[in-house]
């Protein structure tokens, strides 16, 4: 289960982790980051969202390609 008040380090390691695994398949976004004002809302818990960014169509069907390959594999 998530932890439903990730801690802006948290969120940091987690955009690092998929940084990585992203690196992996040789997929780059490089808008990939801590989404900040998700930090600075007035709700209870802090959402700490990734923000993923924009990518271009041959980087998002280098993206579909590596997760159909991964569910693929789990089967």
């Amino acid at each position: 289960m998530p932890d439903p008040s990730p801690t802006a380090y948290d969120v940091t390691l987690c955009v690092e982790d998929l940084r990585t695994a992203l690196a992996e398949h040789g997929i780059t976004l490089p808008s990939l980051r801590v989404d900040l004002p998700s930090f600075a809302g007035t709700y209870a818990p802090p959402a700490g969202l990734v923000a993923l960014g924009n990518c271009n169509t041959a980087t998002a069907r280098a993206l579909a390609v590596a997760l159909r390959k991964t569910a693929a594999a789990e089967r």
